[in-house]
């Protein structure tokens, strides 16, 4: 109505109020075409600039709108609402100075409410001027009216954050004394006590802690920290910082007391075993494993895991509950000398079960596959028994075997979702894509295809399994989908925690809120990130090295050795093949396309809302960028600032400034990798080609010349690369990884060694310490790949000495192709830890 009339049409407020509304409607264009004639008309108008700045939040640009509401300050520098939206967004971009002054300004304003109080405070909590911060807590908490035997949960979290406050500042006695005199008044109790302890081993008395953590161990008797601060308070534990250790008689006594007065509790009689040794620790495990036998208990072995990095403790375990089975099945007796009650025939199963679980660890798979084999003749309605054979598959290197078995675990409880879960990850483990969809889908809603409710939901296992599927297929652009949605989650994960700024200080949540930022800071440290991440770079860069041709090129068929007659009849194939395919495609797709119609038109509408326009990620288009080198940066910076401690993260920096032709950003890579491990087989490599390169270019500026030459020299310390290379494989003679590295490099130094360099590949001797699957994997990738040229007789040698030592492993069998055997070699070898002996 303003605007329709001609003597107020070109009002800027009024445009700029219109454009607001516009952008609430998802007219992203119109708005801003609105808002900015406002600000033409009205550039001094602070109602302009707050809007435009709303604007830019709206679509994420978060630096833009800290620009438009300070611009909206200098015209009105007390208005609330403005100092309120610039505080979001500068803690949201971790700005603490700026957040610390725009909360002073809001403290001055209103100084009567809370939010001005407690986010001032934050401030200085976060900027670690703890001092400040406390004064501020306190001030504030003084002019809380609570009466001293009233329990209210706001006032509760304050004194808590208070406390958490000085414990970070290191003021432990001030700590305790603190969380003592306001203890009836916290909510947690448990908390209380925990605080109390920690604070009182801080101070070194001692005593007092021991009853503390006794109490907590009454509360909570599987609660490891409990025991471990138990220990320190007696001056038992290895690591105690006050007196000298407790005996172990000592140690194992107090384990033995609190095992009596809680005999249901598994932990104090765990945690034995992790100190006594020899026949004390054959006695306690004997017991042990009995009850726990006896009882039927499936995540026995998870138990003890841990232990197994003690050989004699392995030896003992392994001779206890091998003379368990053999007696069992004699005479229903852990032992032929005992008489009594006889053990139920379950028992039997759980110590083949264990037996299974304990040699697959061991590496030793035909046995355990005995073992599993017989209990699941003995019981074959156990769900457990199915899931570790296909676990013992999976470590085999059998993945589609492995899968195969799960499938039958999870067909005994259709609906258990985690054996729901576990099979669908076993069958992308296998490249069994559809199939792991359909998996799936059983536990999404219907409507919808699962790999689309599964992005909805974040599910990111799911998703980094099919990134490592879709790479070894080599459907990269399906990969890189993945990829960049994985990507997607996280930044949508970061910018959910907007709407927590101003609640968590209403709700007074503060322990959690200031957690929440911290997690925040370092989000993408996660490891689902960092897998998603690294498999971007390493697909841009293949991508770079191969770029990928027209379609129209890549189904071109080679008719020079074919007839007339044979060629025509091979199209012919072709195109119906084609054509069935595509009319199928199209059927599912017209399918899919109706259930979804609605439901993914209204999701659209309420993300272009929500985040303005998303833009499509389409798998043709991501396979084909211009620029890979540049979008692998992209997911490279996160891992350079949050995992730098993981070497992996420097040597994929090395590889794209080596294609870059970055020489000083190689050197830090090279630099960065070489700090954590100087004896890492890829950075080995890395070296030397990075030496190489540098020996090539002889047109280097003399200044970056004369850097290189100075760090160089502290690495190769005046040696050839010959040498060096030398060197490596003479101090790595028992690692096949490290072997392999080092003749690779062999041969790209000297291309006439090639017979050398794939007899030290290729070695098998008893002297090699790490023949397992995954390291055979990768000689047979590099067999095939090139890294030694042309060598097809060496492979087929070499795939029948590993069929030998490892005769399950599908990439090993016997009558499988070179292309097949290549094939399944890379789906094994790219994603390295599927083979990892985890859960």
């Amino acid at each position: 109505m303003i605007l329709s009339n001609p003597k107020f049409a070109e009002h800027g407020e009024t445009l700029a109020m219109k454009g607001l509304t516009l952008n609430c409607l998802g007219k992203k264009e119109e708005a801003y075409e609105f808002v900015r004639k406002g600000l033409r008309n009205d550039v001094k108008s602070h109602v302009c600039w707050h809007v435009y700045g709303l604007l830019q939040r709206s679509d994420k640009k978060y630096d833009e709108a800290i620009k438009c509401y300070r611009n909206a300050l200098k015209l009105d520098k007390d208005n609330l609402q403005i100092l309120r939206d610039l505080s979001l967004l500068q803690i949201q971009m971790r700005d603490l100075e700026g957040y610390r002054e725009t909360r002073y300004q809001l403290l001055q304003l209103r100084p009567t409410q809370r939010a001005s109080w407690i986010g001032y405070a934050i401030a200085y909590h976060l900027l670690k001027d703890y001092d400040m911060a406390l004064k501020l807590l306190e001030e504030f908490r003084q002019t809380q009216q609570v009466p001293p035997n009233k329990i209210d949960y706001e006032y509760s979290e304050l004194i808590l954050y208070q406390n958490q406050v000085m414990r970070e500042a290191d003021l432990f006695q001030e700590s305790l004394e603190h969380i003592e005199t306001y203890e009836k008044q916290i909510c947690d109790k448990l908390l209380v006590e925990e605080i109390k302890g920690e604070m009182l081993l801080k101070l070194g008395r001692l005593k007092e802690a021991s009853e503390v953590f006794k109490n907590l161990i009454d509360r909570n008797a599987e609660n490891w920290c409990y025991y471990e601060g138990l220990e320190k308070a007696l001056q038992l534990s290895s690591l105690g910082p006050f007196l000298p250790h407790g005996t172990l008689e000592e140690r194992l006594q107090i384990y033995e007391e609190i095992s009596k007065q809680h005999p249901r509790a598994i932990s104090p009689r765990r945690l034995p075993l992790n100190l006594a040794p020899g026949e004390k620790f054959r006695e306690l495990m004997d017991k042990f494993l009995r009850v726990n036998f006896s009882k039927g208990c499936p995540p026995l072995f998870t138990t003890l895991k841990s232990l197994y990095y003690n050989t004699e403790k392995i030896s003992i375990i392994q001779e206890l509950v091998t003379n368990y089975e053999a007696s069992l099945k004699t005479c229903d007796f852990f032992s032929p000398y005992e008489n009594g009650e006889k053990e139920p025939p379950t028992t039997l199963l759980w110590v083949q079960y264990f037996l299974a679980q304990h040699f697959d660890k061991l590496g030793q798979y035909s046995l355990a596959l005995d073992y599993i084999n017989a209990a699941i003749a003995s019981t074959p309605t156990l769900i457990e028994l199915f899931y570790m054979k296909a676990k013992i598959y999976k470590h085999i290197g059998n993945l589609k075997e492995a899968a195969k078995w799960m499938d039958e675990a999870q067909s005994l409880d259709t609906a258990d979702r985690f054996i729901n879960s576990k099979c669908a990850k076993y069958m992308l483990r296998a490249n069994m894509i559809k199939e792991a969809e359909e998996m799936c889908s059983k536990f999404t809603r219907e409507g919808t295809s699962a790999m689309e409710n599964l992005n909805e939901m974040q599910c990111m296992w799911f998703q980094t399994e099919c990134i490592s599927a879709y790479q070894r297929l080599g459907r990269y652009g399906d990969a890189l989908k993945k990829c960049h949605e994985v990507e997607r989650h996280f930044f949508e994960i970061t910018d959910d925690q907007f709407d927590f700024h101003t609640y968590c200080m209403r709700k007074m949540t503060l322990r959690a809120y200031v957690d929440l930022l911290r997690l925040e800071d370092v989000l993408r440290r996660h490891a689902f990130y960092f897998k998603a991440a690294r498999s971007a770079i390493e697909i841009y860069l293949k991508l770079y090295d191969n770029p990928l041709t027209n379609e129209s090129k890549q189904q071109e068929i080679n008719s020079e050795n074919l007839s007339a007659k044979e060629l025509k009849k091979m199209l012919s194939k072709q195109r119906r093949a084609q054509k069935k395919a595509k009319l199928e495609e199209e059927r599912k797709h017209a399918e899919r396309e109706r259930q979804q119609k609605n439901q993914k038109k209204k999701r659209d509408e309420e993300e272009e809302e929500a985040s303005g326009l998303k833009e499509d990620l389409i798998p043709e288009k991501l396979e084909r960028i211009e620029n890979p080198l540049e979008e692998a940066i992209k997911f490279l910076i996160p891992l350079k600032n949050l995992v730098a401690d993981n070497i992996d993260t420097h040597l994929l920096a090395f590889e794209i400034y080596f294609r870059k032709g970055k020489f000083l950003l190689m050197l830090q890579s090279v630099k960065r990798a070489f700090a954590i491990n100087n004896n890492h087989p890829w950075l080995h490599e890395c070296l030397i080609k990075f030496s190489k390169s540098v020996s090539n270019h002889s047109n280097l500026p003399d200044i970056v010349s004369k850097v290189l030459a100075q760090e160089m020299q502290k690495i190769f310390v005046n040696k050839d690369l010959e040498s060096f290379n030398e060197d490596f494989l003479k101090h790595n003679a028992t690692s096949l990884q490290h072997l392999l590295s080092g003749a690779k490099m062999m041969y790209f130094l000297d291309k006439s060694r090639q017979e050398k360099a794939i007899a030290i590949a290729t070695r098998l001797d008893e002297t090699i310490k790490d023949k397992n699957v995954k390291t055979l994997l990768k000689v047979s990738e590099a067999l095939l790949d090139g890294s030694f040229g042309n060598c097809n007789s060496q492979y087929e040698e070499y795939r029948v000495a590993c069929h030998n030592l490892l005769p399950f492993t599908s990439a090993f069998l016997p009558g499988v192709s070179e292309v097949d055997s290549h094939n399944v070699a890379l789906n094994h070898a790219v994603n390295y830890d599927v083979l990892a002996n985890e859960i």
